[in-house]
């Protein structure tokens, strides 16, 4: 392959730093748009959705766990499935842990459309600890854009989609803030991050990389954490 060339310190560390300098725009262009998400109008959630947890029935207040702000994952299990979508797996074992993000009264969950018993089954077979939600037989992710009317048994996750959904509440209330999809929640995951930062990088073949990086199709390397070879 053909490799970046070989320099001095002297010299590496002025191509960094020249390259810290764009580093610190995006980051700068970041921080901006953070501020103007912070101030999008908000829509109120009418419908009294109820979902099914492994306590038994809840409504969407419940959670927030008593918390005013709530990050809500739309994972793709379709109720005809028998497993999660690899992709939404890979990124939720990158979730760290919640105490963090409830030192500042947010609370993170995961609603699918699967019934709870298989979502219970698959949470217990990846080790995750993360609250979630099935909202089986309700308009839950139809209404907010992340699965079809009904499920599609021919269609991967019979139709369901992914998102991430940012919820806040005032008292009984809930109103929607954000909602981000593709490669917006993508860029919340470490391992996307980390590989970033690697002379190989993603290793796949959407990207800008030096001839003769090994690449292949975007995707189709992902796999549950279970389920990789060695």
């Amino acid at each position: 392959m053909s490799h970046p060339p070989v320099v001095s310190q002297k010299e590496w560390q002025a191509a960094l730093e020249k390259l810290r300098e764009k580093e610190k725009q995006a980051t700068r262009a970041r921080d901006a748009l953070a501020a103007e998400r912070r101030r999008l109008p908000r829509v109120r959630i009418e419908k009294p959705y109820a979902f099914q947890g492994p306590d038994g029935r809840a409504p969407l207040v419940d959670l927030f766990y008593g918390r005013r702000q709530l990050l809500l994952y739309h994972f793709m299990f379709g109720p005809n499935q028998e497993a999660g979508c690899p992709g939404c797996s890979m990124f939720i074992d990158q979730i760290g842990h919640l105490a963090h993000l409830h030192a500042r009264d947010t609370s993170f969950a995961l609603v699918s459309r699967a019934p709870i018993a298989k979502l219970e089954a698959y949470r217990k077979r990846m080790g995750w600890e993360i609250p979630w939600y099935s909202s089986f037989e309700s308009d839950f992710n139809h209404d907010l854009g992340v699965g079809p009317e009904s499920p599609r048994p021919g269609e991967q996750q019979d139709g369901e989609t992914f998102g991430l959904s940012v919820l806040i509440r005032d008292g009984e209330d809930v109103y929607r803030s954000y909602f981000t999809c593709g490669r917006g929640v993508e860029a919340l995951g470490s391992v996307w991050t980390f590989l970033d930062l690697t002379p190989f990088g993603r290793q796949e073949d959407w990207e800008d990389a030096p001839e003769g990086t090994p690449q292949t199709k975007p995707y189709q390397w992902w796999r549950r954490h279970d389920e990789y070879a060695g």
